[in-house]
Formats: C-alpha cells, structure tokens, sequence
C-alpha cells in the first residue's frame, strides 16, 4: 500500500531525512520507533506532504504521489493523526468529526462505526473539543482521520499524554482496523510496550537513517528495547 524509497529531507544546511525507505502493507501495523529527534516526526510530515522530499518518491496503493499536496493525498486515502491531535477546539465534537469529511462530497454522514469505536464521543457531539479531556481528544483526532475511510492511518505518537485505560482502548482500535484487511497502518511511537504489542513489522530510526527493521515479533530477540533506551 506504502512504499517509501530512499527519501531524503533538508530544514536548511540540515540533513534530516537520509535514504529512509520502508513500507506498509494492508492489515499490518508498521511501527516506526527511535529516540527523540531522529527525524520520525519529519518523516510522517513527509508521507502526508507536509514536508517536501528533496530525493526519493513515495507510492501509495502503485501512485507515485510524492509531489501530491497534502489534501490530494488525503483524498487519495490517506488519514493522519499528527503529534498533539491538533484538533478543533472552538468546534463540537461533531463539528470535528465533519471537517475529516472535507474530501467528500456535501452531505456525507458520518460513518457509525466510529460511534462503535469509540462511544464516548456519541455522548459528547455538542461539546465542544477543547472541554475533552486528553484521552478524549486523542480518541477525536482518530475518529476525525478514520472519517473518510482511509486506505492507510498514519499516527504519530497516539499514546503522548493519555491515561492508561485510554492508552488500551486506542491500542484496541488499532488491532481491530488492522486486522480487517483493508487498511495499512503506520504508527510512531516512544511507549516500547504499546509498539511491541502491536507491531507486525518494525523499523527504528537513528540521526535520520534506518538503522533496523525487521518483524515485530523478533523485536525483543533483535534488541530493539536496546536500540531505542534513552
């Protein structure tokens, strides 16, 4: 579904992004992991198109899209839950949940399964989303990306402030919507136990190279906790 090859970035006389290459798969969840700073938050701006590529492409389900815009790329089928949720937080909750409809067509519902996912934000539609709590917020900013129905969700660092039972519940989600088959998930993120529980396949970053990857299940007998110790 993703097939990043080679991609390298710039900010200014600063190599950031240096030949990363990986991929993603339908019903996989590719975690990406590292310490701080290693470019995984660029790279994730990189697959959206947030950030431009200075070399290398990008594909998505056989495109090249590399010198798409981001909302091409959403348009495409690509949802993305940024660092910090970045949610709307004057708008309701509902009012949330429509602006992950903006690449389709007036008068689209949205779709009741992310009531199903996540029913706590069926109780909250008129509030509005700054009054949500971390968790809550954070449960908003999936179902925002998952609106549209994406071939491929991207997450950077989900579990950034949540509290644990939350932290289970979006572990839960992921799992489910992975296992349907019809969507390639890419995930950053710092907690090693909540990445280990859900990889499928890992790749870990340092000073904006790959320096592993390889299955998830190997990741305690390849050292990965190691590699990514701060």
């Amino acid at each position: 579904m993703l097939n990043v090859k080679n991609i390298n970035q710039y900010y200014g006389g600063s190599h950031i992004l240096r030949d990363v290459s990986l991929q993603a798969s339908l019903g996989k969840v590719t975690v990406i992991l590292g310490r701080n700073g290693v470019g995984k938050t660029t790279l994730l701006k990189c697959l959206m198109g947030l950030v431009p590529i200075k070399t290398g492409s990008i594909e998505f389900d056989g495109q090249p899209i590399h010198k798409a815009t981001p909302y091409e790329r959403a348009r495409a089928g690509i949802g993305f839950v940024p660092q910090g949720r970045e949610i709307f937080g004057r708008l309701t909750v509902e009012d949330n949940l429509r602006m992950g409809l903006a690449t389709k067509s007036a008068g689209t519902p949205i779709p009741a399964e992310l009531f199903e996912l996540f029913p706590v934000l069926k109780q909250m539609l008129g509030r509005r989303g700054g009054d949500l709590s971390g968790g809550q917020q954070q449960q908003l900013a999936i179902a925002r990306a998952l609106a549209a129905q994406p071939k491929l969700l991207i997450l950077d660092e989900p579990t950034e402030g949540i509290q644990p039972s939350i932290i289970k519940d979006i572990g839960r989600v992921i799992r489910m919507l992975a296992d349907r088959g019809d969507m390639a998930i890419v995930l950053v993120e710092q907690y090693y136990d909540f990445a280990q529980d859900l990889a499928d396949d890992y790749v870990v970053m340092e000073r904006g190279a790959v320096l592993a990857r390889g299955l998830g299940k190997n990741m305690e007998a390849d050292g990965v906790r190691q590699l990514v110790a701060i």
